[in-house]
């Protein structure tokens, strides 16, 4: 029996029984396009067996290097932008209290982390640079290339920074970079000056790069634990190993998708009941979004927190056009639980609640709102986890992974490449004048008037 549970009740009055034994088919193909290597973007799938294949050497690597940032180091800075980023912050942000960071040394398991070179803000990096104030960090700079401008950026401010706090030969022990095996930029200069080197493996692409160095470092700095993370996920590689969709509810979950697609539920919203699941849903976003939308298909991935989101796009989700469709991850255990306190008097209308924790009205919440919103004629899928720890992160993780796999081969499409990411980046090399884009510069120069 699968360690998370798909349930796809309230999607009965949208989906038929035998709609779903029409897509076995299709789904049989794409699983036969997936494990056999044949279908589009094959060089790309070995995330496939990564659970079972994944370097122990490295893993060991990774894992002393980790107690060394927590020995020497109470901040760890990680330096990625897309894939090489927001893996690790979900897993972080899963697998830690809320406001870890902020939390006394003694009530931590690990370092305090934080993500740079996501983004081109000034103001980012200049906030982050006094947060750490006189603080000892370390460095995990990730990319495949080392020439992405973001993280790029970034890299060069903070390596600054520890060479001028340690010097140049105690800087160098405690930048670690996570990059190509063989080439790129940042390759050569970590055999250059002696960084501790983790390998970004060819076979698997940015999205799908969570379970190797590229999340498992900052992830064991934070203190949690990435044994238990991958043995989740080589459950799930086991668990989710057949074509058949009454057996394999990750499949399920992914024809289940594409015959509300066909309907014209175009937008899937990821919806958490925790705020440390937020980050669950930007990860769940570019795995999904990257993957499937191409050749004018896909469906679209968005997002919302609730019950917050409630009070700003309930209205909207429950009287807008009906062209979406929820995918709810509920936790059904809570990390911590709070009663209600009792209060003399009713003022604040409470008085009904008293008697019950804090969970329990999450939980009534979730319920009540997956009614309204079923009746307001939005398909609503769910994954229930049993708990928020490594273990049933590793399995979730790989849940979606294989399903967007599937997913992809079901539309026809590559679902491992990201052709449409360059466009953004030949705009923004010529505008800032970058060698070798001189012509595109005139004309986008020109398109803006300049």
């Amino acid at each position: 029996m699968a360690h998370i549970t798909f349930n796809t009740k309230n999607i009965e009055n949208f989906v038929a029984d035998h709609e779903l034994a029409e897509m076995q088919p299709l789904i049989t193909m794409a699983d036969q396009q997936l494990r056999n290597r044949t279908g589009a973007g094959a060089d790309y799938s070995d995330w496939i067996t990564l659970p079972t294949d994944y370097d122990k050497d490295e893993f060991s690597r990774i894992q002393k290097a980790a107690k060394q940032i927590m020995s020497d180091s109470k901040v760890l800075v990680v330096i990625g932008i897309g894939g090489s980023y927001l893996g690790a912050k979900m897993a972080v942000d899963f697998l830690n209290p809320m406001f870890n960071n902020e939390l006394p040394e003694r009530d931590r398991q690990g370092v305090k982390v934080y993500f740079a070179g996501n983004s081109t803000s000034a103001s980012y990096l200049n906030d982050l640079v006094r947060v750490i104030g006189d603080q000892d960090f370390s460095v995990n700079v990730i990319s495949k290339s080392g020439t992405t401008t973001e993280p790029s950026i970034a890299f060069r401010v903070f390596k600054q920074l520890l060479e001028k706090k340690y010097g140049t030969a105690d800087a160098k022990k405690r930048i670690y970079a996570t990059t190509d095996a063989n080439r790129g930029a940042l390759h050569d200069e970590s055999v250059a000056e002696g960084y501790e080197m983790f390998t970004i493996p060819d076979g698997v692409g940015g999205r799908f790069s969570v379970l190797t160095a590229v999340g498992l470092l900052p992830i064991a700095a934070s203190g949690a634990d990435i044994q238990a993370l991958m043995d989740g996920a080589h459950d799930a590689q086991v668990e989710y190993s057949e074509a058949d969709i009454t057996k394999n509810e990750a499949y399920k979950y992914a024809a289940t998708r594409r015959i509300l697609y066909d309907k014209g539920y175009t937008t899937e919203l990821l919806i958490n009941w925790e705020p440390s699941m937020q980050y669950l849903s930007e990860w769940w976003k570019q795995l999904m979004g990257e993957s499937e939308g191409k050749n004018q298909k896909g469906i679209y991935p968005s997002s919302a927190n609730y019950s917050t989101d409630l009070h700003s796009l309930g209205q909207y989700i429950q009287e807008g056009r009906r062209d979406l469709f929820e995918t709810v991850v509920k936790l059904d255990s809570p990390v911590s639980n709070l009663d209600l306190p009792h209060e003399e008097g009713n003022n604040d209308g409470l008085q009904y609640l008293e008697g019950i924790t804090i969970d329990e009205v999450n939980t009534k919440a979730s319920q009540g709102v997956t009614l309204a919103h079923v009746d307001g004629g939005v398909p609503n899928l769910a994954l229930h986890l049993p708990a928020q720890d490594a273990y049933t992160l590793g399995y979730m993780i790989y849940f979606f992974e294989m399903a967007v796999g599937a997913s992809g081969y079901t539309f026809g499409i590559n679902p491992f490449n990201q052709p449409g990411v360059e466009a953004y980046k030949t705009a923004m090399f010529a505008l800032l004048g970058k060698p070798g884009y001189e012509e595109q510069t005139k004309d986008f120069r020109a398109r803006l008037g300049e």
